[in-house]
């Protein structure tokens, strides 16, 4: 059995993760998390049919859906939720199917079990689908969750929004996509900026993405520390960030202004203002 890494069982939900790729390690997994987490669906059915429950969980409470959408096999997920598979079930942890499949990056399963009801916007007690699927990149399954009605600026105690978890694990195509739609710039952890969390991780792109959607230099952490004191000297994220030191552009200011004026509708509709094309795509950072 492969050996989990200090990191991955220190990390937030990390006990749960190492539980899941130890695979058959554990007693009290039936033959149908086996099936499911493997994506054998003719022996799911068969199993099915023989009156195996759908809704068997582990000692932590992990079900067969969990298992399914953490491997991505749409399949399996489909027919036990067609069976009466719980799709809100949640481990003792707090996750859900919805989480693993936002984890495994499927599209597929993460529609299906909006289809089936699953809640996209969960309490406080369970952990977020949304900062799972930017943690591991999956850009896709964010868009579906925020138009599914997740708020794109919720704030997990332990990771911070979305937006703040993208640039710490450095998810570009997250990062943009979030401010395209609307995030605020400056809402972190806590007093921890998205910049902060660019500087800190040296990723010069995502800076300056962040400081062309607004994001304020002169917000300080709890450390009292702005962007530009985390930038490792001499870097590209310092000249980035001294670059935009000084007062913006007036054509910036302008820009910014209209897109907090139109709101999070701006991304949609701006081509309604039957713009010149060239503004239109300024407007948009295209």
């Amino acid at each position: 059995m492969p050996s989990m890494s200090r990191d991955l069982r220190d990390a937030p939900y990390g006990n749960y993760i190492c539980h899941m790729f130890q695979g058959g390690s554990w007693a009290d997994r039936s033959p149908l998390h086996e099936a499911a987490f493997q994506g054998r669906l003719l022996s799911l059915k068969t199993m099915i049919a023989q009156g195996f429950n759908v809704n068997i969980v582990t000692i932590d409470r992990v079900s067969a859906l969990h298992e399914a959408c953490l491997g991505g096999h749409v399949a399996c997920a489909k027919v036990l939720l067609e069976h009466g598979a719980r799709v809100n079930a949640v481990t003792v942890d707090g996750i859900t199917p919805l989480f693993n499949a936002c984890r495994s990056g499927s599209t597929t399963c993460v529609n299906t079990l909006l289809e089936f009801g699953a809640r996209p916007q969960l309490e406080n007690h369970f952990v977020s689908p949304i900062h799972e699927a930017v943690k591991e990149g999956h850009r896709e399954c964010m868009e579906i969750l925020i138009a599914n009605g997740v708020d794109m600026d919720q704030e997990d105690p332990q990771l911070g929004t979305p937006l703040y978890v993208s640039c710490m694990n450095q998810r570009t195509d997250c990062v943009k996509k979030l401010l395209e739609l609307g995030a605020s710039v400056d809402l972190g952890k806590q007093l921890d900026t998205p910049l902060h969390a660019a500087a800190r991780k040296s990723s010069a792109e995502i800076v300056e993405l962040l400081t062309d959607y607004g994001a304020s230099l002169k917000c300080r952490n709890s450390e009292c520390r702005c962007a530009l004191d985390l930038a490792v000297p001499n870097s590209s994220v310092e000249r980035a960030l001294l670059l935009r030191e000084g007062p913006p552009r007036l054509a910036q200011l302008c820009r910014l202004c209209i897109r907090k004026w139109l709101g999070r509708s701006c991304f949609y509709v701006v081509h309604k203002l039957h713009l010149p094309e060239r503004l239109e795509d300024f407007l948009l950072f295209r």
